[in-house]
């Protein structure tokens, strides 16, 4: 770890890696078995910089470095894959709060996400929208002093328990003729509602459909500049690539951690299975993908760092951690045998839920074809 981190961030580790085993780690099993997640421990995160981590201080943030932040990522996906996920949504509302909202939308809606005061979700995946962000559907049309919205969202982490949610739409108006724009769509305005979807990862997350029918958001609710958002939009993808290929390098080296342990300690013919030559072919290649998607994670965070817009970098991240986390994770149930597969242990939550990072923020095929632009200068993306 030290080839990655200074003194300073190996000590905010081990803090955090304490806090969050202490804490958090003895209520995972029921917050997975009832599909919720305790939102009340993020009152005690945000004092190591988990929530506002990245904005700056002047807006109530930490202002840490990309390759700090990736150390949180890569401690709460040690810990639970749906800490990791429900940071990195509500973190997401706060940085497009920072960089875009007036001071009136900070103090409504900032403050109250940097206290843990009210929940948020993004708006920004439909049922025939996925990777492909320029192709969003749901419509606002500008009438007046508000924006009439329609359309449906899927696939929404948090969306079941936010009481805002920063919603890309496609904005129609004198000035605006079918660009994105970013608006914040608060819980209970006439025609705004979310439905639980259930899904095999990530349960405590939230996951929902929001339906909008005609819902009427005043004008100061637009977030940014109206038709800006697609920019904004992408760049905040490629960042959260990183987190991502964070947080499924925590989920791996959990995996291999616990199954380190097992075969120290299970015993088959006499003998440890440990002693077992495949059994240590397992634990091999299950360190070397672990060390490997560190590496490219850290890669990519470092020259986030330099200010470079690493788009090769973070994809290569997110493309080979979400892989290598789902392969280490199969490796840990194979040497586990039938305890792998039983509910409330954690290789079989791990198992699940590292297959769920190769999707969001761009799959797996898609992260490919964008390092292959950067690689060759050809796009293969149409």
């Amino acid at each position: 770890m030290s080839a990655y981190l200074d003194a300073e961030q190996i000590m905010l580790k081990e803090q955090v890696d304490k806090w969050l085993r202490e804490n958090v780690t003895p209520i995972i099993n029921k917050h997975e078995a009832d599909c919720t997640f305790p939102f009340e421990i993020l009152d005690d995160l945000k004092n190591f910089g988990y929530l506002g981590g990245k904005i700056p201080e002047a807006d109530g943030g930490f202002d840490l470095p990309y390759v700090t932040w990736a150390m949180l990522m890569e401690s709460a996906g040690y810990c639970w894959g749906s800490l990791r996920t429900i940071v990195n949504i509500t973190n997401g509302t706060i940085q497009k709060l920072s960089k875009f909202g007036t001071p009136e939308q900070k103090e409504k809606w900032l403050k109250p996400l940097l206290n843990n005061e009210i929940r948020c979700c993004t708006g920004l995946s439909e049922p025939n929208v996925g990777s492909n962000v320029r192709g969003i559907e749901c419509k606002a049309v500008k009438q007046g002093d508000h924006y009439v919205i329609s359309g449906q969202k899927l696939w929404i982490t948090n969306g079941i328990n936010a009481d805002i949610c920063q919603l890309v739409a496609r904005t129609y108006s004198d000035e605006c003729d079918g660009e994105l724009s970013t608006f914040i769509v608060e819980k209970g305005m006439p025609g705004y509602s979310a439905r639980r979807v259930e899904k095999l990862v990530l349960r405590p997350t939230g996951t929902s459909e929001l339906t909008l029918d005609n819902v009427k958001v005043p004008v100061e609710n637009r977030l940014g500049p109206e038709g800006k958002a697609l920019s904004g939009t992408l760049a905040g993808l490629n960042t959260a690539r990183v987190n991502i290929a964070m947080g499924a390098v925590g989920q791996a080296q959990s995996a291999l951690d616990i199954s380190i342990d097992y075969v120290k300690s299970r015993r088959q013919f006499g003998k440890l299975i440990g002693e077992f030559q495949l059994v240590q072919k397992y634990i091999v290649d299950m360190t070397m993908r672990v060390k490997a998607a560190r590496a490219l994670g850290y890669t990519a965070a470092q020259a986030l760092d330099r200010g470079l817009e690493a788009r090769e970098d973070c994809s290569m991240a997110k493309l080979y951690a979400t892989k290598a986390a789902f392969e280490v994770a199969d490796m840990a149930l194979q040497v586990h045998g039938g305890l792998g597969y039983a509910v409330g242990y954690p290789i079989e939550r791990i198992f699940r839920d590292t297959k769920g990072g190769m999707i969001p923020e761009g799959t797996v095929e898609v992260q490919t074809l964008i390092a292959g632009r950067e690689i060759l200068g050809l796009n293969a993306i149409t």
